[in-house]
């Protein structure tokens, strides 16, 4: 075999890897756990967010967060209507969110715990009340 081909071989290898590594990335589009498909939007409203992250800390509502074996607690300084979402920085697929109003006049949010797998979380809580718009962040262990 003299240098020639071994050069085409070279070649014919190096484009087989780069059509492999193509392949492979168009197959696992989309099940990135890290890359959110509306970041366009989302930096969009960033101000938004920046609003109500600054309510959240001017107010000094950030919520009350309490585990248990069994639940979740978050208590809010007033009653409000919320949007939770709990994400699992290892699954996407094991992201939890849920909206509605907080119960009784101690203004709670409970979570069952018991369906939530054991490590990080990471927290988001979007609430309005009194006419203003909160939001607040955390990483949590369960």
């Amino acid at each position: 075999m003299n240098w020639g081909t071994k050069v085409v071989l070279g070649m014919a290898a190096f484009m087989l890897f780069i059509i492999g590594m193509v392949t492979y990335m168009f197959k696992n589009h989309g099940k990135d756990a890290l890359v959110e498909e509306d970041y366009y939007e989302k930096g969009i409203n960033y101000d938004k967010e920046y609003e109500a992250e600054t309510n959240t800390l001017q107010d000094d509502a950030a919520p009350i967060i309490k585990l248990s074996e069994t639940q979740l607690i978050l208590q809010l300084k007033d009653s409000a209507d919320y949007q939770l979402t709990l994400m699992r920085p290892s699954a996407a697929a094991k992201d939890i969110k849920s909206s509605g109003k907080t119960q009784g006049d101690t203004n709670l949010i409970i979570i069952d715990a018991t369906t939530l797998a054991k490590g990080l979380w990471s927290l988001k809580i979007e609430w309005q009340a009194n006419g203003k718009h909160y939001q607040f962040k955390k990483d949590i262990m369960i």
